[in-house]
């Protein structure tokens, strides 16, 4: 199939990436995109550097390129599809992580990063999570209403269970929030970017060597034990601690807000949770809002280290790949009507964790995380409802993880 075929568009008719969502249709992916799964799973898109990376929306073709090893995530090689200009800025600089690495060096990093998140780990954790999510939830209901169940709730929930694991102070999360925000900032300068990468770079670094002199448990100082042992660089832990940082409290917290808002507009399916008392129907539930909405909105970026011809397309050496994983979990081929938010349909097919070897390392944390607050929410605040109406709600369409930057509610 030749290029223009596979593209279905001429070079000069290319559409850009990231695209608009429709209007009124807040938790779907872009229309354009959308009717692409069926016929060009993978098409050609422009970005913001005027390169033409190619996009993958299909289910199939994302499982595919996601367990090839001639793809690749190193977005230090030449003309990767990085997100944004400050990105593409900062790749140069960072040292290697789990997230900009292949095997054997990412096989070797992410060693040393599972064991805090693993099902078991992570499940023991449960207590902690309810017993702070009770005592956010106290604490927004004894409050003024309305109240925003994102700053009150949705954000600090997350925040405090991943600064816990790693043993970087609570009280830091003004900084950590806010450099976060830089980070995934689709439209921040290099400049912005480089200053905020420096600023967390500096502050893990801090972190790693204290932990080198005085050692505790967390994973910090797991870390420092592997930069004391020359297993790794200060740098390379840095990278690692900054890494789950950010990922771990900026994802679950989107999907938290964005998904209360979701229920709140589809009574019949909040009723599926609020009269839950069987543990698997809430994580069952989990799963489908994790497919139906769309949280990493902008796509993983990948590069082809060799020629790849994936559903009939041929994928060049050296030619950059998006990989789009809201549509693909509303591929038609893989999901019974997946426009429709179903909390009692199978969804664990989805793909919001990615797909592979570069699957999300902190996925089952989020899990207990939304399973903890889906299963208590509603039954805690049975009256819970939005306080403004959906159209004067603010979604982060300028960030590179999709969600609402406010959530008005009252009970």
């Amino acid at each position: 199939m030749s290029e223009t075929l596979a593209s279905g568009a001429t070079a000069g008719s290319t559409p850009y990436f990231p695209m608009e969502r429709a209007a009124g249709c807040p938790f779907d992916p872009p229309s354009a995109l959308r009717s692409t799964v069926a016929d060009r799973p993978i098409s050609r898109v422009r970005i913001w550097d005027g390169s033409e990376p190619w996009i993958v929306t299909g289910h199939a073709e994302q499982r595919a390129l996601l367990s090839d090893p001639r793809v690749s995530v190193d977005d230090r090689l030449p003309n990767f599809p990085h997100w944004n200009e400050g990105i593409a800025t900062m790749a140069p600089q960072r040292p290697d992580s789990v997230f900009n690495t292949d095997p054997p060096v990412h096989s070797r990093l992410r060693r040393m990063m599972t064991a805090p998140f693993t099902v078991k780990r992570v499940q023991a954790m449960r207590p902690v999570v309810e017993r702070i999510a009770g005592e956010l939830l106290d604490a927004m209901t004894q409050g003024p209403a309305p109240a925003d169940l994102v700053s009150s709730f949705a954000l600090p929930l997350p925040t405090l269970m991943i600064s816990d694991i790693l043993g970087v102070p609570y009280d830091d999360h003004e900084f950590i929030q806010h450099h976060a925000t830089v980070g995934v900032d689709r439209y921040a300068t290099a400049e912005q970017s480089m200053q905020s990468f420096a600023a967390q770079v500096e502050y893990l670094v801090g972190l790693v060597e204290q932990r080198v002199a005085e050692p505790q448990d967390d994973v910090i100082s797991d870390f420092a034990k592997r930069v004391a042992a020359e297993e790794i660089t200060v740098s390379e832990a840095a990278q690692m601690g900054l890494g789950l940082l950010i990922a771990g409290h900026e994802t679950s917290s989107n999907m938290i807000g964005l998904g209360v808002l979701a229920l709140l507009q589809d009574p019949e399916q909040l009723a599926v949770l609020r009269d839950a008392e069987d543990p698997a129907v809430v994580a069952g539930a989990v799963e489908e809002l994790l497919r139906y909405l769309g949280i990493i909105h902008n796509g993983q970026r990948r590069i082809a280290k060799e020629d790849i011809e994936v559903g009939g397309t041929a994928i060049r050496a050296g030619e950059g790949i998006i990989i789009e994983l809201a549509t693909a979990n509303r591929d038609p081929r893989t999901f019974v009507e997946p426009d429709e938010l179903d909390l009692g349909r199978s969804a664990r097919d989805h793909h919001a964790f990615g797909y592979g070897i570069h699957q999300c390392i902190g996925q089952q944390l989020a899990r207990v995380e939304l399973q903890v607050v889906f299963g208590m929410l509603f039954k805690r605040i049975p009256t819970l409802r939005l306080a403004t109406t959906v159209d004067e709600v603010e979604f982060k369409h300028d960030r590179l993880a999709y969600g609402v930057y406010e959530l008005p509610v009252t009970w």
